[in-house]
């Protein structure tokens, strides 16, 4: 039972620590400032954007898909 109270006590204290480490690394982190958006994704933002490419190639290959079962069929 000992042993248990101890070893809980070190997961305890560890956890504090690293929590007050993250917590200050994410404090400095937020505390730098974004650089300047780039004036050719300002420009471009919609081709440009990943969210945007993976919907255009999904919908592409459902299209070919569609395409193709309709011909074979």
């Amino acid at each position: 039972m000992t042993i248990a109270l101890i070893l809980g006590g070190i997961v305890i204290v560890g956890g504090l620590f690293y929590t007050l480490k993250i917590g200050k690394a994410v404090n400095v982190r937020n505390s730098e400032l974004d650089e300047e958006i780039h004036s050719t994704i300002r420009k471009n933002w919609i081709s440009l954007n990943p969210v945007f490419l993976a919907y255009i190639i999904a919908i592409g290959a459902i299209l070919v898909y569609i395409a193709y079962l309709a011909v074979t069929r």
